[in-house]
This record gives C-alpha cells, structure tokens and sequence, in this order.
C-alpha cells in the first residue's frame, strides 16, 4: 500500500513519466512484495523555479531529470527502505537513463489505520483487508 508521490520538473513526455511509474512499481513488488494492483502514484510536475534542491554538502550536481519521491507506507525494517532506495536508483538509471543524484528519496511511515481505500472505510481495520504487509 505504499503510496509514492514524485516531484520533478514539467517537460518529460507522458511515456516517460509512466516508464518512471512503472519502473518505480515494479521495485515496490520487489522490494515490499504487495499485490500487483496496490499501485498508488502520484507526479506533480513543477516549473524549474519551484524546486530547489541541492544536496546537503555532499557534491551533487542535480539536472533538470532531478525527481524527488515521498514514500508514504506501513512502517518497514531498515533494511527494507535502503533495498529500495538502491533497487530504485539503479533501476531508474538503467531503464529511464536518470543519474544516481538526480533521486532524492525520503519515507513516511504510519500504521493500517491510517488508509481508507474507497468508501470512508478503513479496510485494514475493518478486516476486509488483510494485515498490512511488512
């Protein structure tokens, strides 16, 4: 149930921007190992003036390709988050020729109770959802 939301800067093609989604659900499948169809993205593209970012001491040189990704879940093992953050990094650099310093990630964690799905229910909850995964 991970919901992942991207900021980057307006410009790519659509068919870029769903290589970008569909690269970064194929990692969730791997990494967290949901349902294929527990798939929740979001973009938001920006003009270049509306993002900022540098890269907290650390020498990066960011491009215009720079995507910075929220990742709202249930809470997940150390582990678990850094497995993601490589797998995606190299994945976006392979398939969508995005640099390694251009992926900022950070994640936000909260508990089942904290997802309604449809219909002003909180399935996890409720039961008609199983347990969130680990």
């Amino acid at each position: 149930m991970p919901l992942l939301v991207f900021d980057m800067i307006e410009g790519r093609t659509p068919t870029a921007v769903r290589k970008i989604l569909d690269c970064s659900h194929q990692v969730v499948l791997d990494v967290f190992g949901v349902p294929t169809r527990d798939r929740y993205q979001i973009v938001h593209e920006n003009k270049d003036y509306q993002m900022v970012i540098e890269d907290t001491g650390l020498g990066y040189e960011r491009s215009r390709d720079v995507i910075v990704l929220r990742v709202f879940t249930s809470p997940r093992s150390l582990e678990q988050k850094h497995l993601f953050m490589q797998r995606l990094s190299t994945a976006l650099q392979q398939q969508c020729a995005i640099a390694p310093q251009d992926l900022v990630i950070s994640f936000f964690s909260n508990s089942r109770d904290d997802w309604s799905f449809g219909e002003g229910e909180a399935q996890y909850s409720s039961g008609r959802l199983g347990a969130a995964p680990k």
